[in-house]
């Protein structure tokens, strides 16, 4: 089974450009038998799908959030990569990668805390 590790500073100031890195693990990332999802869960409410990237690189965004993200990925490092920018403190929430086959999610890393705050 992939196994999924997120990783990337815990605290952004806002105004900031929040980054954080996804390693993968038994599995590739450039592997056509899933795609690779970023996911928050914003203190006290439900998860949000932020966007994804395919095995061949394609990307897609969520609507509300398109004009902040960028997903990419480094195929020597078997890990995909998340920038949001121009943060604010609605940003501060539990970011999580996933494995993605259309609408469902299979493997899920552990969750890293972001807080965005001065």
């Amino acid at each position: 089974q992939v196994q999924l590790q997120e990783s990337g500073p815990g605290l952004v100031k806002p105004s900031q450009t929040l980054s954080l890195t996804c390693t993968v693990s038994d599995g590739s990332i450039t592997s056509s038998s899933y795609a690779l999802s970023w996911i928050r869960q914003p203190p006290g409410k439900g998860l949000e799908w932020m966007g994804v990237i395919f095995y061949n690189g394609n990307t897609l965004y969520s609507p509300s959030l398109k004009s902040r993200t960028s997903i990419s990925r480094d195929t020597s490092k078997n890990q995909i990569s998340l920038q949001l920018s121009s943060v604010t403190p609605d940003d501060t929430a539990v970011y999580y990668c996933a494995t993605q086959r259309s609408w469902s999610f299979g493997s899920w890393g552990q969750g890293t805390q972001v807080t965005v705050s001065s």
